[in-house]
């Protein structure tokens, strides 16, 4: 139950910064452009996480 929290909390930390990220870039967006980036930063948040991964096995 622990690694699962962890697993999460990590992922969440990583689409927050790069969502944040996005947004700043953007600049002024609608929220299509929102929603595509956040969909953007999710997928990525799961490939940082499984690189991080990698490298410490």
């Amino acid at each position: 139950m622990l690694r699962k929290s962890a697993t999460a909390a990590e992922i969440l930390i990583w689409w927050a910064g790069l969502t944040a990220l996005w947004a700043v870039l953007i600049g002024p967006a609608d929220p299509l452009d929102l929603g595509v980036g956040a969909a953007a930063a999710l997928v990525a948040a799961c490939a940082a996480r499984a690189a991080r991964r990698a490298v410490t096995r």
